[in-house]
């Protein structure tokens, strides 16, 4: 039996319309428990976003992983357990899995650029002038240029504990990363509402290392509190500058992953 579990790490990721529409989106056949008060985070002491964990038929965990990825690796480990079970129709063949966008695995060789969240109770390197100013309207600028892993804003923002909200048309921010991977964790402040982006890599349009969430030219739209993969580059992995332009107001930026 596959059970899933939904532990929010955003405070929209509570509620429980967000996750069905994702389980919908994700075409997730398996029941999903809600652990909005983490009461099962807690009993495993798990610290990731995504874990595996498998038990056996007597409900010792007997092999765990954590992040995307290693898919042929869990099947097998599915199928010595069912095996072990005294399962007669557990077969070797493993499913190819056709994981793309976000659910494609990292390419770990090549990354340099960790987690980091842009509220002001978690977020590092940040390099505007003057630093934050939490919790207030403030009209931010970015430096001439970013060192690796730094991060900016441009316009009129809001910095909050858990994320950073756009006031007035066409702020900006700003990343220097390393992966061939870039997220950002978004959506617009006003349930209902839909706001237009503009992303550029190194100064020019994205083309051919466009996400899923973005077209070649790195136009796109947030309508929704989600994960948008707006980076996958398809050459070498370099240290880039990205650049997210808001065209209206009201985005709300939680955290940038890179993959």
């Amino acid at each position: 039996m596959v059970i899933g579990v939904h532990t929010p790490e955003f405070p929209f990721e509570h509620n429980a319309d967000h996750v069905r529409r994702a389980i919908q989106d994700m075409r997730v056949g398996y029941p999903v428990a809600i652990d909005n008060d983490y009461a099962v985070w807690s009993a495993f002491r798990n610290y990731y976003w995504p874990s595996l964990y498998f038990a056996d038929a007597q409900g010792h965990i007997r092999h765990h992983y954590f992040g995307e990825g290693a898919y042929q690796q869990s099947e097998m480990v599915i199928q010595h357990l069912l095996a072990e079970a005294g399962s007669a129709d557990t077969g070797n063949e493993l499913v190819s899995v056709d994981a793309h966008g976000v659910e494609a695995p990292a390419d770990w060789a090549t990354l340099e650029s960790p987690e980091n969240y842009t509220g002001y109770d978690r977020t590092e390197n940040f390099a505007s002038p003057g630093g934050a100013l939490p919790g207030r309207p403030r009209l931010y600028t970015a430096p001439a240029e970013l060192r690796l892993n730094h991060w900016a804003l441009s316009g009129r923002w809001t910095i909050e504990e858990q994320a950073t909200t756009l006031n007035a048309a066409n702020g900006q921010i700003a990343y220097r990363f390393h992966a061939r991977d870039l997220h950002l964790v978004m959506g617009p402040a006003a349930p209902g509402t839909s706001i237009r982006f503009r992303v550029l890599i190194d100064g020019q349009p994205p083309c051919a290392a466009h996400g899923t969430d973005a077209d070649g030219q790195g136009n796109g739209t947030v309508a929704e509190q989600r994960l948008y993969q707006l980076i996958r580059q398809r050459g070498p992995v370099t240290d880039r500058t990205f650049e997210i332009t808001f065209l209206d107001p009201g985005a709300q930026a939680f955290a940038f992953t890179f993959g």
